[in-house]
């Protein structure tokens, strides 16, 4: 039986946290036994160690979110939703995050010209 220190183990769960890969895809990767992820992820979870201090509050760092719009962009709604499920998120978090990408890469004519429409009806 291996043994591991505690740093490693965090280590491994940070990276985890951070690869947006399932169990499943990180145990082959990493080459750690399934049940040795799980018994990890589950300890370091619910002490409620912050593993992800460098994410936002929604778990999933600004290159995570951005590389999971373009694995998904020329996805159907089926598509997605298994996507999403395989992940462990919501599509509407995806589109969320899809409509941020194209508001973020606007002129800052296309944003006033949005702004001032949004204006229109919110007065009407």
């Amino acid at each position: 039986m291996k043994h591991y220190p505690e740093d490693h183990k965090q280590a491994v769960i940070r990276k985890l946290v951070e690869s947006g890969l399932s169990l499943g895809q990180f145990a082959k990767q990493e080459s750690i036994n399934l049940s040795t992820l799980y018994s990890w992820r589950d300890k370091y979870l619910k002490v409620g160690s912050s593993l992800t201090e460098s994410n936002s509050l929604d778990g999933w760092s600004s290159e995570q979110k951005f590389s999971i719009v373009l694995e998904t962009a020329a996805l159907s709604e089926i598509e997605l939703s298994e996507y999403c499920r395989e992940k462990g998120l919501y599509p509407e978090q995806v589109k969320e995050w899809r409509q941020s990408c194209i508001e973020g890469n606007q002129t800052q004519a296309q944003q006033r010209k949005q702004l001032t429409q949004e204006r229109k009806a919110d007065r009407k």
